[in-house]
């Protein structure tokens, strides 16, 4: 359990953070990046669920927010044991999990069936959740990103990349049925401004 006494520690003032290991790492690092842009994308999944209020999508984005939380202390917890190749859970350590990114492959396909089959790219907007879910969509993708080049220099668990990478395909389908179904989304017209 989580308990914040106090909101300023001042130990990050010299730029440094404490990781869940007790170790502390620089705030410009990739692992801090990582974790702050899990955190940014988070917060516009936060937007887009407050739009959708009161629906079933709605409360799969609370849910994927939490994951959110999950993922941030998977990646705020450095190695897993054997100096990082096994990223199994424990009592002590929190990490993504196969569940996770399975749940979201069944949103996908459930989210999917109800929409025609792209014969376009589909330009960002059309209805405000939409808008919203696009940006979240976005704010994952650059997420993907930093863990990525995380990953290139650390050991980070396989299921938190799998998992990040499987939630922007969730959005983009998401997004696509909040203009409904598909039916009102503005389509990608090559070269149509010129």
């Amino acid at each position: 359990m989580v308990k914040l006494n106090k909101i300023y520690t001042r130990t990050g003032d010299d730029g440094s953070t404490g990781l869940v290991d007790g170790s502390r790492c620089a705030k410009h690092g990739l692992r801090v990046e990582a974790i702050g842009t899990v955190d940014e994308a988070n917060s516009a999944i936060g937007l887009a669920a407050v739009v959708m209020a009161g629906g079933a999508d709605a409360a799969d984005l609370f849910r994927i927010q939490n994951d959110m939380f999950d993922l941030g202390a998977d990646l705020a917890t450095p190695l897993g044991d054997a100096g990082g190749a096994d990223f199994a859970p424990s009592d002590m350590v929190l990490r993504m999990v196969a569940q996770q990114t399975l749940r979201l492959e069944t949103a996908i396909d459930q989210v999917n069936q109800r929409l025609e089959p792209l014969a376009s790219f589909v330009l960002p907007g059309g209805s405000e959740a939409s808008a919203r879910l696009h940006v979240a969509r976005a704010a994952v993708r650059r997420a993907e990103r930093s863990i990525a080049a995380l990953a290139a220099q650390e050991p980070v668990n396989p299921a938190a990349l799998t998992y990040i990478n499987r939630l922007s395909d969730y959005l983009f389908v998401l997004a696509r049925a909040a203009n409904d179904d598909g039916t009102s989304e503005v389509k990608w017209v090559p070269g149509g401004s010129r």
